[in-house]
């Protein structure tokens, strides 16, 4: 019973709530631009491709920033590290409603990724470093939640702002929430590591791709295609169908998540990534089909609580993995390339989809999202067999 009330200690430490809840301030504001920005875009003159380009370049310079953290993390305290990155997300977010033009947007949105390359990446070590490992399933999922329930209104925050006022309350209203997790990340405070002579050296060199963390990140990329259809282009793909209910189709995705994050957590530390990663690509698939075939407002949102149960579990799920597979000093590496791989399929995907999508329909972009997670089943089913036959091989040879 002691040990028990100690864990609970360690894992709702102020530090870790706070870190939770600046975190979900960060991806409040992301979610909030998400069916948004392409009306933005819209206003400027722009199309679907040029949606899909806002999006992309996003990611790409988030993409290009993340190896650098863990070298930078020598240099400099992570604590300090993230602050930068926030203030660099603050500014940027209120920059938006200066851009005259898609072009000075996409300069924006530049600078944008690379300040949330950095906070996403130090955000998810930080929180790490604050879990006790034999709960990080359950921890992690936790450090999502936050971030979930944030997610859930901000879309509809969003989409209100634009319905009641104009992009100028939307962009300065976001750099305001931001200003808000920028203060409070000043109060965490951090562990003191010496570290080991690896782990500064492991920390000396830039890292593109974590190897230890390889097949769970093309995991994640292929979930991040999947994820940006729906990020990227529901917005229009519900005005195409005439549905007004975008915002409610965030918010339930994000119920949605919050509820099945509350067990996938501890059904991960009892029974490992295959129980939760499984299930919830046969919840995004269902999800995504039915909404290919909605015809009324209520499927279209019973689209969006099948795709929030698979998405929010599959998100930390993955997650846990790649730290669960790396030591400590290498959690910046592993966190990079877990992002840089999520947000190469978000942005790789938009940007080749938008242009689908200019061309064909929006339907073929959410068809082309299934054949991308039916392609996520084949390749799990094949490392669990080949997982399988090795474990076999090595009680036979014990």
């Amino acid at each position: 019973m002691k040990s028990t009330h100690m864990g609970t200690l360690r894992l709702w430490s102020v530090s870790f709530i706070l870190i939770m809840t600046a975190n979900a301030l960060l991806f409040m504001i992301f979610e909030m631009m998400l069916p948004t920005l392409p009306l933005f875009v819209s206003k400027l003159g722009g199309g679907a491709s040029q949606v899909g380009l806002v999006t992309g370049i996003f990611m790409v310079s988030a993409i290009l920033i993340r190896p650098f953290a863990a070298r930078l993390a020598t240099k400099i305290d992570k604590k300090y590290l993230l602050m930068i990155g926030l203030a660099i997300c603050t500014l940027m977010t209120g920059a938006y409603y200066l851009s005259t033009s898609v072009g000075m947007l996409l300069i924006f949105r530049l600078l944008h990724g690379a300040g949330f390359g950095l906070a996403t990446t130090y955000f998810a070590t930080l929180a790490a470093e604050n879990i006790p490992k034999e709960r990080r399933g359950e921890g992690m999922g936790y450090f999502g939640v936050g971030e979930t329930v944030a997610v859930s209104v901000g879309p509809l925050i969003g989409m209100s702002i634009l319905l009641r006022y104009d992009f100028h309350y939307l962009f300065f209203g976001g750099a305001s929430i931001l200003l808000l997790a920028l203060v409070m990340t000043f109060f965490i405070s951090r562990k003191k590591h010496t570290g080991t002579e690896a782990a500064l050296h492991a920390g000396t060199s830039i890292k593109w791709i974590e190897r230890k963390v390889l097949f769970p990140s093309l995991l994640i990329l292929l979930i991040g295609i999947a994820a940006g259809s729906i990020m990227s282009f529901i917005a229009l793909y519900a005005a195409e169908k005439g549905f007004h209910t975008v915002a409610w189709f965030f918010f339930i995705v994000a119920a949605a998540s919050f509820l099945v994050r509350l067990v996938s957590g501890r059904l991960f530390d009892r029974l490992g990534p295959g129980s939760v990663l499984v299930p919830s690509a046969f919840l995004i698939i269902a999800g995504i089909w039915i909404l290919t075939l909605s015809n009324s407002e209520t499927v279209f949102l019973l689209s969006a609580a099948l795709y929030g149960l698979g998405f929010g579990a599959v998100f930390p799920a993955i997650q846990t993995w790649c730290v669960n597979l790396v030591e400590e000093h290498e959690h910046e590496n592993a966190m990079a390339s877990f992002f840089n791989f999520f947000d190469l399929g978000i942005g790789g995907g938009a940007v080749i989809l938008g242009m689908l999508a200019s061309a064909f329909s929006y339907k073929l972009v959410y068809d082309i999202a299934i054949v991308v997670m039916v392609a996520y089943l084949l390749m799990y089913a094949g490392y669990a067999i080949h997982t399988g036959k090795k474990k076999a091989e090595a009680i036979q040879k014990a």
